[in-house]
Formats: structure tokens, C-alpha cells, sequence
């Protein structure tokens, strides 16, 4: 290798090196706009959590629980719309958007509306449920599928119901679901489907309440095929 190479070599790294440095100090301004703009915006979330959104959670959570007195005696009504100055799941949705009171207040709200029989209703406030309580999700994927029987609409109910059996994974709720979801199968004269749904309590969940008679609804759905 010539001296010449070797020194062009060498030039290189150094050349890129001073254009970053030009490029860092034509900028700087920009860079630090840019910089302060996230702090801010980082700042703006954190006032808005504290001051905000906090007090608006404990406002909501304080005023939802005689909403939940009325959901627990069902009186539908009540719990949808309020009384006496307490205020129904509705204007707690209304209210106090972005909560974790109205999220859970979505979940009432759908199970109140499923009971009165209103099932659009229903299925429009179960499916705007967004929680981490795998319980309450299951419950509210199962309503839906229940709204949707109701309405004749068996394929879409099918979902929801493997959603709520897969989403519960427990003994009390999956089976539940599980069933469920063998007689919208038999429903539609797929009882292919339905035998497995049933066989799965049979597997997966035999000393549930479901489990203890699952053999007769397996042996109809096997004998329809």
C-alpha cells in the first residue's frame, strides 16, 4: 500500500467526523428545541395524570358506587340512569371519559342493558370494556355472546363465547362459556364443533359443574354428525 493511499484512508473518518460536528452545531438550535419539546410534552402527561385524571378517578369512583347498589338489587333502570341525585352508569361514561370508573362503568352499563333486553345496547357498551381483570373481561366477552343469541346472530356469539373461555381459564367460567358455545354450534346444526366444545369441559375442566352431565350433550351432538 502507497503512503498516499494510506494517508487517503486515514482522511476519511476524519472527514466524516468534522461534517457531524458541523451538522450537530448548524442545528443546535433546532436540537434543543427539540429536546425541550419532549421534556414538555413529558411534563404536560405527568401534570396530567396528578392534577387531572387522579382526582377525576377518585370523583368518579365515589360517585358509581350507589350506580352499583342499584346494578347488585337489579333494578336496571336505576343503575342506568341514576336517582336522586346519584348518577347512573351513563352520565358516569358521559362524565368521566378516560377513567377507570367508566371503563368498568362500560361492563355494568352493557350487563344492565342485556338484562332489560335492549341488545345493541348492550353489546355497544360491553365491547367498549377495556380492563386487565381477566374475570370481568370474560364476563363481559360471555354477554356479548349472550346479546348476539338473542339476536339470532350464532356465528358472532360463537366468538365471543371461545374469547370468554379462553380469556377466563378457570374452572368456574370457561366450562360456562364452553357449553355455551356447544349449543350455538348445535344451533346451527354444526355439532362437529359442538362435541368438541363439550369435550373440552370433559378435558379440560372435569370437576366443574358443567362436566358432571357433559357426556349426554356430547353423545346428542356425535349422533347428529
Amino acid at each position: 500500500m502507497s503512503k498516499t493511499q494510506a494517508n487517503t484512508k486515514v482522511a476519511a473518518p476524519e472527514n466524516n467526523f468534522g461534517q457531524s460536528g458541523k451538522f450537530v452545531r448548524e442545528n443546535q438550535k433546532s436540537l434543543l428545541f427539540i429536546v425541550g419539546a419532549i421534556i414538555a410534552l413529558i411534563a404536560i402527561y405527568f401534570i396530567y395524570i396528578k392534577l387531572y385524571l387522579g382526582p377525576r378517578e377518585v370523583t368518579a369512583a365515589n360517585q358509581m358506587y350507589k350506580a352499583q347498589d342499584f346494578w347488585q338489587q337489579k333494578n336496571w333502570d336505576k343503575a342506568i340512569k341514576g336517582d336522586a341525585g346519584f348518577p347512573g352508569f351513563e352520565k358516569i361514561i358521559s362524565d368521566y371519559s378516560n377513567t377507570k370508573a367508566a371503563n368498568l362503568a362500560y361492563f355494568y352499563l352493557g350487563t344492565a342493558y342485556l338484562n332489560k333486553g335492549d341488545y345493541r345496547k348492550a353489546i355497544d357498551n360491553l365491547t367498549n370494556y377495556r380492563g386487565d381483570d381477566n374475570m370481568v373481561a370474560a364476563e363481559a366477552f360471555g354477554s356479548t355472546g349472550d346479546a348476539y343469541v338473542e339476536l339470532k346472530d350464532y356465528e358472532k356469539a360463537e366468538t365471543y363465547f371461545s374469547k370468554a373461555a379462553d380469556k377466563a381459564k378457570n374452572k368456574f367460567l370457561s366450562p360456562l362459556y364452553l357449553k355455551k358455545l356447544g349449543l350455538t354450534y348445535e344451533a346451527q346444526k354444526n355439532n362437529k364443533e359442538a362435541a368438541e366444545a363439550y369435550k373440552r369441559i370433559k378435558t379440560e375442566y372435569p370437576e366443574s359443574a358443567e362436566a358432571q352431565n357433559i357426556d349426554e350433550y356430547i353423545a346428542r351432538a356425535e349422533a347428529k354428525q
